[in-house]
């Protein structure tokens, strides 16, 4: 979608959103238009019981006083709670009521009084909500792009947001579009199918990046052998497809006094058949968005990279497919991680955690990094816990733990922080090696998951945020269509703003 701002006047002709205030609170211009029309705005409020709340919205067609084909009131609630979040989620609304009505709207955004967002920063958050909401992939869909004598259903291209200040608008709202470009870019590698997305492929998109002047490694096979990925390779060996770990780096302060590296890792497992521990088949189709750990890692590093973020961050992916076939890994195999530490491969199906483990010992080896993130859809455990509305946070480090808690809050992408502690460690101990990679049973399966890759950590502050309940919207939300939601990267995004940027 394309959008625009423009001062504020009332369009002649076509679709046109209008801002409401809660109490039916309607501003200077929405009066306006409200007198033009005979007061049909506040008559239908009335009629509908419609009072601006957040999340409200009511359609007026073809009203009477003017050329205007609909108008379409968006609730914002009451000024004391207006927030960017609320904003946005307006913006989706507009963008979901006017699909597939209107190529083209109009935006009227005024705010109440007492509203501490002046209307140029409003507008670029309601343009932003729009943009995340609007996300479609259906580049597979042949059946839309094939003419026939009927019209093509319309869709909404281009929205005009009108504002006071819209110079400051447009400019605010240019940062908030590169970060939009980096969410639909990670939708994009999650809404892909594994016969698409497998490691090779995954790893030639990240040269992508390079565009915004990050660099990018791409390990094979041959290396990781060389260099002893052991834990990672035996997840790999059921596959035809080769593994891969790609290194992002992206030196955005070289003369900080600090110049160790903020480190994210993701997990990328790029379709999780469960190997010889193989899932059953309701659902399995899933598991192509197994790799949403390193889509999110390599979203956040475009995304840092294209706002020319002031800091010196490293994205590595560890990139495998987890195939059952006469070369995959048994359960009962015993691999030697980077690390030295050898692991008992009990079930071939928490396979996530090999793969990250060579993945963190790597990048605290190689890199010195002042802290370390990963991010992987490591367990369904986390679902039971949390359901689908919080991503489970463990951390061995308090203040990086409440960083994230309140980025995530920020931006809506909440965490919630989850127990580590010896208790839990002792569930992966094995009588044939350093440890086994699951529990014995005893439930907390997202925690023993965290417990493993604690083990791989050393001294680094380090958080790990299973994303397994919150990388795929089962339904449509305010800014997050069905489908791959994005999840991390508007997280880490903030997080590196606020509390690691010059």
């Amino acid at each position: 979608m394309k959008f625009s701002f423009a001062k504020p006047s009332l369009p002649a002709s076509g679709v046109l959103a209008v801002t409401v205030a809660a109490d039916r609170s309607l501003g200077l211009i929405g009066r306006e238009l409200d007198q033009k029309t005979g007061g049909a705005l506040a008559r239908a409020m009335a009629a509908a019981r419609f009072n601006g709340k957040k999340d409200e919205t009511l359609t007026l067609l073809a009203p009477a006083g003017t050329e205007l084909d609909r108008i379409l009131l968006v609730g914002i609630g009451k000024s004391a709670d207006l927030t960017d979040l609320i904003l946005q989620a307006a913006g989706g609304a507009v963008a979901v009521a006017l699909d597939k009505v209107a190529d083209e709207a109009s935006l009227l955004v005024e705010l109440p009084e007492g509203a501490t967002l002046s209307p140029a920063a409003a507008a670029a958050e309601v343009a932003f909500g729009a943009q995340l909401r609007s996300y479609k992939f259906d580049k597979y869909r042949t059946n839309d792009r094939k003419s026939d004598k009927k019209e093509p259903k319309p869709s909404l291209r281009k929205l005009t947001l009108l504002v006071e200040d819209d110079g400051a608008a447009k400019a605010a709202f240019k940062k908030l579009d590169t970060l939009a470009d980096a969410i639909r870019f990670t939708r994009d590698l999650v809404s892909e199918p594994a016969n698409v997305i497998y490691p090779e492929s995954l790893a030639e998109k990240t040269k992508e990046l390079e565009q915004f002047g990050v660099e990018v490694e791409i390990l094979d096979q041959k290396k990781l052998r060389k260099i002893g990925m052991g834990a990672l390779l035996g997840v790999a060996q059921g596959s035809a497809f080769e593994p891969r770990v790609v290194v992002m780096r992206w030196n955005g302060n070289p003369e900080a006094d600090d110049k160790r590296p903020v480190a994210f890792i993701g997990k990328g497992v790029t379709f999780d058949s469960g190997g010889i521990s193989i899932k059953g088949a309701a659902g399995m189709e899933d598991m192509k968005w197994d790799m949403g750990g390193s889509a999110t890692v390599i979203g956040t590093m475009y995304a840092l990279a294209a706002r020319k973020a002031k800091v010196n961050a490293i994205g590595i992916v560890g990139l495998v497919e987890n195939m059952p076939s006469g070369t995959a890994q048994r359960p009962g195999d015993i691999v030697t991680s980077l690390s030295g530490q050898t692991i008992e491969v009990i079930n071939t199906d928490a396979e996530g955690r090999l793969v990250l483990a060579d993945c963190l010992w790597y990048a605290q080896d190689v890199y010195k990094p002042k802290l370390m993130i990963d991010l992987a859809t490591l367990t369904g455990a986390v679902i039971v816990a949390l359901g689908h509305e919080h991503a489970g946070l463990f951390a061995n480090d308090d203040d990086l733990a409440m960083n994230l808690t309140a980025a995530g809050l920020k931006v809506g992408q909440p965490v919630w922080r989850m127990p580590l502690g010896d208790a839990y460690d002792k569930e992966i101990e094995s009588p044939a090696a350093d440890m086994k990679n699951t529990g014995s049973g005893g439930g907390a399966g997202s925690i023993v998951g965290a417990q493993f890759l604690k083990r791989f950590v050393n001294e680094v502050p380090w958080a790990h945020i299973d994303i397994a309940g919150v990388a795929w919207a089962k339904k449509d939300g305010a800014t997050v269509p069905k489908g791959a939601s994005a999840f991390g990267v508007r997280l880490l995004d903030r997080f590196v703003a606020e509390f690691h940027e010059a």
